[in-house]
């Protein structure tokens, strides 16, 4: 019987080792491991703050789309609550004659626009950051969590534009701020809150049931008219003689109303919100992103599948 041959063993050693090799890294643990996690560690905070570049870029970008191939550019961000504002003042405060706390109609509105549009557009922009975002949900891993957030840079930044228009109006009627201006950003943030909180639901929804796109804008539409954006709260209950009675607790339910009333008394000095509204619309704000954000991501593992 013929024996092998020392070369013919080492080339059979090769195969044997070259097998084992590639059994070793079928067999090998991925260096990364995505799975769905539980409790307040499936939030991944620690993770959002590693984006936080992406955060930035995809906030810059919505920045830019917005604007590309207009003519007038940011100048939409004035001349749209302006526009609103002279229809309004016109509305409750020439027809209806709806109190405006000694202040300008105009003026009043406007002051109330500012934290309607902040809130609004947030919302109205996050709920559609996933389905605007498609290609990278469905291909692309990062926190999901960025894209409604992502949104309010493009709002903030609107919010500041229509807040100097906001500074010009107040000089040319001569009407000074009080101490209270120093508690503005605290109800801004209060407002961003709600806005994000409401559409880490709604943007989650929006991926199973393109619905809730169509139903959205009309929802918003009617809590215009049910928030204190173009009358003082206490005026139109004094003014229906309704007073603290029957439909006062329709009000105290919107979170929007405390914060609506605080940002005016911030910018222009009017009457005190109501504290009782003021603490309801903090905790509604805390617990709207807790809630939301927990909801958003336990319906994201099946972003991908359905979008």
């Amino acid at each position: 019987m013929q024996q092998p041959s020392p070369t013919q063993i080492s080339t059979a050693n090769d195969i044997s080792s070259d097998q084992k090799n590639i059994s070793s890294q079928h067999t090998r643990k991925p260096e990364v491991s995505i799975r769905p996690q539980k409790g307040w560690s499936g939030l991944a905070l620690l993770q959002l703050w590693q984006y936080r570049e992406l955060l930035l870029t995809f906030g810059a970008r919505d920045v830019k789309l917005r604007y590309r191939q207009t003519v007038l550019g940011v100048i939409w961000v004035i001349v749209q609550p302006l526009l609103a504002a002279g229809i309004f003042s016109l509305i409750f405060g020439e027809i209806a004659k709806m109190p405006t706390d000694n202040m300008p109609p105009f003026l009043f509105v406007f002051a109330g626009m500012l934290g309607w549009n902040l809130f609004s557009s947030t919302l109205l922009k996050a709920s559609n950051s996933l389905l605007a975002n498609s290609g990278l949900v469905s291909k692309v891993f990062f926190p999901r969590l960025l894209l409604p957030i992502s949104t309010t840079l493009s709002s903030l930044i609107d919010f500041g534009v229509a807040l100097m228009m906001m500074a010009v109006l107040m000089v040319i009627y001569r009407v000074t701020p009080g101490p209270a201006l120093i508690l503005l950003p605290l109800w801004l943030l209060m407002l961003l809150m709600i806005a994000v909180g409401i559409s880490f639901i709604t943007s989650a929804l929006t991926v199973s049931y393109r619905d809730v796109g169509y139903i959205l804008p009309v929802f918003v539409n009617l809590l215009m008219y049910a928030s204190p954006v173009a009358y003082s709260l206490s005026g139109v209950l004094t003014r229906l003689n309704l007073g603290k009675g029957r439909f006062d607790i329709f009000f105290a339910l919107n979170p929007l109303s405390g914060l609506l009333e605080a940002m005016r008394w911030s910018l222009l000095n009017t009457t005190p919100p109501n504290l009782g509204y003021l603490l309801y619309s903090a905790v509604f704000a805390i617990a709207s992103l807790v809630g939301g954000a927990f909801i958003f991501k336990r319906m994201e593992r099946r972003f991908a599948d359905v979008i």
